[in-house]
């Protein structure tokens, strides 16, 4: 035990930064000047869009607890007590939804969700509460063992020791996000804070260049001394200054000049540099630029496509950390292996109407649906069994291959006829009718040489 204890105590703990490097991933200043804080970040719309459209897909999508069957099927696991948690109220200050919301949530800010988990004496999990990810520290032990240090403090900026709570794994659900030593995760808004930092401060700008009048700052010249220059300022402020002010003339006395200083927002590109900045933050959450408005480059003839790529590169690598972390930390040993969690993208990627009901219609002809499948996927009620609801038909035309063409003559080992249900073909005796003249076929004869044949 000696050398796995040593190996163990040499790992370092969980940092946030790489190694060799002064480069942090923290919120902080940005080489644009504007701090980029996770609350500073929701402000932008691109970045609050973002957000909300992950947070909420996540949280809208069906979260089921499944068990396998003696059968190699599957079914849903009801009667376990981690389906309701799941499924429908993981405590009862929240729902289902709203629990994967703030934990998603979480997860596109900090990079980290945590949620404190609740059992009781038979070790089963009773309730889950969200903890903030600022306030909560992965270490190690002197052993190399993890654990987690939440702080109740009511300043998330300081963590004092006096508020802290030591909480074993077991005892926290944690869903990491993308990270470089694979129990931790680094916050994409820290990660990107620089392109981040730059769309507040173009923000900003726009702001205050509405706010300066529709025209720059610039110099009033006057052909000799001002005595009062502070009152020439202000009048010119209060006349000219603000957006109610903009394109109004100007009368100058005393052969005083206007003369602008700064370029115009054109010359500058700076409606331009936003929507960069806007495509700048989707690309960072992987979001398709028309689902935050961006619809430059859509049409009716590659949206749905977007759309589709959406569930699949963005949405479901999202979901299968949280299935994965879901199965590891509120499973037991013994329940993995006949448990699983899943989510259902099904609804995601369904087409419209008439493509939904056209692969229905393939799927139910060729057996492998069935009628009751089809009405599970479409929310309608089930038929029942005994008027066909779970029967699975095939086309006419498609029979197996003992049954088709010569082959449905043929005779097994025995002797036997492989379709005995099959009509019996009465053959009279020679010699009672004419047909029994030397040289000919009876019927019975000629039935035997066909079998023969095959």
């Amino acid at each position: 035990m000696g050398i796995f204890t040593g190996m163990f105590k040499s790992r370092d703990k969980p940092e946030n930064r790489t190694a060799g490097s002064a480069y942090t991933f923290y919120m902080g200043g940005t080489t644009s000047g504007k701090a980029v804080t996770e609350r500073s970040a929701m402000q932008m719309t691109a970045v609050y869009s973002c957000v909300r459209i992950l947070a909420e897909a996540v949280a809208g999508l069906p979260l089921h607890l499944y068990k396998y069957n003696d059968d190699g099927g599957k079914e849903k696991a009801i009667d376990h007590p981690l389906y309701r948690l799941l499924h429908d109220e993981p405590n009862p200050e929240m729902s289902s939804f709203v629990f994967r919301e703030t934990l998603m949530t979480h997860l596109l800010l900090w990079g980290n969700a945590y949620a404190q988990v609740i059992r009781n004496g038979k070790n089963e999990v009773v309730a889950l509460y969200p903890l903030m990810p600022n306030k909560m520290s992965v270490d190690r032990d002197e052993n190399g063992h993890l654990y987690y240090t939440y702080y109740r403090g009511p300043d998330e900026a300081i963590k004092n020791m006096e508020f802290a709570v030591t909480l074993q794994p077991s005892d926290v659900l944690h869903i990491p996000g993308l990270g470089f030593d694979g129990l931790v995760g680094y916050s994409p808004i820290a990660m990107a804070k620089n392109a981040i930092g730059m769309a507040i401060a173009c923000e900003e700008y726009g702001a205050k260049f509405f706010a300066n009048g529709a025209t720059p700052g610039g110099v009033l010249e006057h052909p000799s001394t001002i005595k009062d220059p502070q009152r020439v300022r202000e009048s010119w402020q209060a006349a000219f200054g603000g957006s109610s002010n903009s394109n109004k003339v100007a009368v100058l006395e005393e052969g005083m000049k206007y003369t602008p200083i700064s370029i115009s927002p054109e010359q500058a590109q700076f409606l331009e540099t936003r929507k960069f900045q806007i495509n700048e933050i989707a690309r960072i959450f992987r979001v398709p630029p028309h689902m935050v408005g961006d619809l430059e480059k859509s049409s009716f003839s590659n949206i749905e496509q977007q759309s589709l790529e959406f569930v699949k590169y963005t949405l479901d690598p999202w979901v299968i950390r949280w299935e994965q972390s879901i199965q590891r930390a509120l499973l037991s040993h013994d329940e993995k292996v006949r448990y699983f969690v899943k989510f259902n993208l099904e609804g995601l990627l369904r087409g419209d109407y008439q493509s939904r009901m056209n692969g229905y219609a393939i799927g139910r002809q060729n057996g492998w649906m069935s009628a009751n499948d089809i009405r599970e996927l479409e929310n309608l009620d089930r038929i029942p069994t005994e008027e066909g609801g779970d029967l699975y038909l095939i086309n006419g035309n498609m029979l197996p291959l003992k049954d088709a063409g010569a082959f449905a003559n043929t005779t097994d080992n025995d002797g036997k006829e492989e379709n005995p249900d099959e009509e019996v073909l009465e053959v009279e005796e020679p010699g009672t009718d004419g047909n029994d003249a030397e040289g000919e076929d009876t019927i019975s004869e000629r039935n035997n040489r066909r079998r023969k044949l095959v």
